[in-house]
């Protein structure tokens, strides 16, 4: 039986994904690279910022130190901060917050799995930092998705054995980790056919059959 869900920030319970692009192709073009576009930003999704740094710098054909891809690491980060600044509730996906009060009303315990060093203040402005029992995110984190460590965080601040945890996500990387942490998965998202989740959905969250899901 599943006590307790783990979702994923990007694309599962908000929408900052034009703010990362936007911030991913201002610092591109100042590396000189024109041709970074949505498909490559795709490939970022799920990883962490140093992972996504990779996908941008595949496109160029300079060589970089360590330092210079951590300053642009920070560069673009900044940029998202900046951007970030005019996130509103309104950037919460339709039925999120339907969603999680439901979960609570049935004892669920709540959690974020997110590679996102910015989780907190993404939660704090859109309204969602109510809704969600525990944090586990790039702060707690030394390695990124696929590799389950993010969940298997989140499981602990819960309190709960992963097996009863049910992460929902809308990549591949993060699928992946969910079933490394011997959790079960939920697949969201436009993509969810491809991501080989435990169950799909492409509906709302609140439409999901979650009395199926839970008893597991």
């Amino acid at each position: 039986m599943i006590k307790g869900v783990i979702f994923d920030l990007d694309g599962v319970l908000v929408s900052t994904d034009e703010m990362h692009f936007a911030a991913w192709k201002l610092l591109a073009e100042e590396l000189g690279i024109t041709n970074f576009t949505k498909e490559d930003n795709k490939l970022q999704k799920g990883v962490s910022r140093m992972e996504s740094l990779e996908v941008v710098l595949r496109k160029s054909d300079k060589l970089y130190s360590e330092a210079e891809k951590l300053a642009f690491a920070m560069r673009k980060n900044n940029y998202y901060i900046e951007l970030l600044q005019d996130l509103t509730p309104d950037a919460v996906l339709a039925d999120v917050i339907e969603t999680l009060e439901m979960l609570r009303n049935r004892g669920i315990a709540i959690a974020v799995g997110s590679a996102s060093k910015n989780t907190p203040m993404i939660l704090e402005k859109t309204g969602l930092k109510p809704y969600i029992d525990q944090v586990s995110c790039g702060l707690d984190t030394t390695k990124s998705k696929p590799d389950p460590e993010v969940f298997i965080i989140a499981a602990e601040k819960i309190n709960l054995p992963n097996e009863e945890c049910l992460v929902v996500e809308d990549s591949a990387a993060g699928i992946v980790a969910a079933k490394a942490a011997h959790m079960k998965s939920l697949g969201v998202g436009p993509e969810y056919k491809q991501l080989g989740a435990d169950y799909e959905s492409l509906t709302l969250l609140s439409e999901v059959d979650w009395d199926k899901i839970l008893q597991g």
